[in-house]
């Protein structure tokens, strides 16, 4: 048994926290959970079960499936995310200072800066799935990841790919989810001007319950 199963009692619960926290609003039925981890089913429904009453994760039905996601108002969800993916969910940045040259000038005049607020760092999820597909710079979730029927796209693919190892990677998502997925696939320069002309799918998609899983251009901020 390693250090954190050690400190959190059981592999399958270290499995599940790590696969919740890498995958903020996306949710996972009992099923497709213990696929993902490898671990078997009575043993993952036990843990849910433990996660659940400590308030760590969130369950719903939906279609005659029972689904669960990691509950992000936990007062303990930023640690547990830091923890498990050495990645954390950026503050708005701060409002900066007056330098002392300024205050010398003018203590009357507010000469602070507001920065735009920074965009969700998230971890990347299936990993060995796109990994094969070509030079990804967004990957989004949403749809029947997400389970909201407002987006116009379960998968969105941004970035210089080859739609044929696309096709095959959404495949490979199909079979985990049991379900056929839509998909879009854009190059950065398309997906820069939807955005800037503030194009109505472009509008759908961002606006919807999503998960940024790769986002290395600010594309979804």
């Amino acid at each position: 048994m390693n250090t954190m199963e050690q400190l959190f009692g059981s592999k399958t619960r270290v499995k599940l926290l790590r696969l919740f926290t890498s995958s903020p609003n996306r949710s996972f039925y009992v099923r497709e959970m213990t696929r993902k981890i490898e671990e078997q089913i009575n043993s993952v429904r036990r843990e849910l079960a433990n996660l659940l009453s400590l308030g760590v994760i969130t369950s719903d039905s939906s279609n005659n499936k029972l689904y669960y996601e990691v509950d992000q108002s936990y007062e303990h969800y930023e640690a547990l995310r830091l923890l498990f993916t050495g990645k954390k969910t950026k503050a708005p940045a701060k409002t900066a200072t007056k330098s002392k040259i300024d205050k010398d000038k003018s203590a009357s005049k507010d000469t602070t800066v507001k920065e735009p607020v920074a965009a969700t760092v998230t971890t990347m999820v299936d990993e060995d799935i796109w990994n094969k597909v070509g030079n990804v710079a967004g990957l989004l979730y949403s749809g029947v990841f997400t389970r909201d029927s407002s987006s116009p796209v379960d998968v969105m693919v941004v970035g210089n790919v080859t739609v044929s190892r696309v096709e095959a990677a959404v495949s490979e998502l199909e079979k985990e989810k049991s379900k056929e997925l839509r998909y879009a696939i854009m190059e950065v320069d398309e997906w820069i001007y939807r955005r800037q002309v503030k194009d109505k799918f472009y509008i759908q998609i961002t606006s919807s319950k999503n998960q940024i899983v790769k986002d290395s251009q600010q594309l979804f901020s």
